[in-house]
């Protein structure tokens, strides 16, 4: 693996890189409290097989472009990043691979820019659609997420998670996150405003526009062990999908797949992109995008 610095209007992203340069693109993106180093285990999988992988630190998470005002972490600036970072790269299209605030992000970019997206993989989270409904009607849906409100309401959220070297903070990974891991987290959150940026997805405020279906190959990869979404959520998510769809549940492990469950989430992810690597646009065609819905 290679570190790269992917230069973007919003400014300069850190990355993990591996594979030939020539292989099939693959983007990977990161989740809450994480880094790119999440996936490490999937990245040197995909790259044994041939494919270009890349794994950035996303906005806030990258020293170089860590914007200091909440708003400046809206979904669609989010997703306007995934696009820069494809073109800096000289990818027309590629796969797109998602975990955590990751895959929320994936989400969106597959329905804004299906035309870019050849399949896309989302570990853990569910659809936003499937999500929002699932919190209107789900008491344990809303009990699961009620953390988010603290974290947005409450200023001195940062301070508490990085107190007692970062004890709170390290209580998240739960002993399900290799320590070297763990360890590499929170120094890179403890970086000055770096926590504080990555509170910021969630203090971003609500989305601004709508989402609706996808229509590119999807793999949804859920477990049973997840704090964060429950099943009902999980369930629901198929029904906002209208491409190739699949549906893979993990026993018994917690929400951090990629790290928890590396050898079952790369076999599924390599399954999911040869089964559809004829699907969409080819890599080396001119950029094509769908008008949103």
């Amino acid at each position: 693996m290679t570190q790269l610095s992917i230069s973007t209007a919003a400014g300069v992203f850190d990355a993990i890189a591996a594979g030939p340069p020539e292989g099939r693109p693959v983007l990977l993106l990161h989740g809450f409290p994480q880094t790119g180093l999440v996936w490490r285990r999937q990245i040197q999988a995909l790259a044994a097989h041939g494919y270009r992988v890349v794994a950035p630190d996303q906005r806030g998470y990258s020293p170089g472009a860590r914007p200091q005002r909440p708003e400046d972490y809206r979904i669609s600036l989010l997703v306007d990043d995934v696009v820069a970072l494809s073109e800096e790269l000289g990818w027309a299209a590629f796969d797109l691979v998602g975990h955590d605030w990751g895959g929320a992000v994936a989400w969106w970019t597959a329905h804004a820019h299906p035309g870019r997206v050849r399949t896309l993989t989302v570990v853990s989270t569910p659809h936003p659609g499937a999500l929002a409904g699932t919190l209107r009607t789900d008491e344990d849906q809303r009990e699961r997420s009620r953390y988010m409100i603290d974290w947005r309401e409450t200023p001195a959220t940062e301070e508490r998670m990085l107190a007692h070297d970062a004890q709170e903070l390290r209580e998240f990974y739960a002993g399900k996150v290799p320590q070297d891991s763990a360890d590499a987290y929170v120094s890179h959150l403890s970086q000055p405003g770096a926590l504080t940026a990555a509170l910021n997805w969630y203090r971003a405020g609500r989305p601004d526009g709508a989402i609706g279906v996808i229509d590119v190959p999807t793999l949804y990869v859920w477990s049973t062990g997840d704090s964060a979404f429950g099943a009902t959520a999980a369930q629901e998510t198929g029904r906002w999908v209208n491409g190739p769809y699949r549906f893979e549940t993990l026993q018994g492990v917690s929400h951090w797949i990629p790290e928890e469950a590396p050898e079952t989430l790369s076999r599924l992810l390599l399954e999911h992109l040869q089964t559809h690597g004829e699907y969409g646009t080819a890599a080396n065609t001119p950029f094509v995008d769908s008008p949103e819905r």
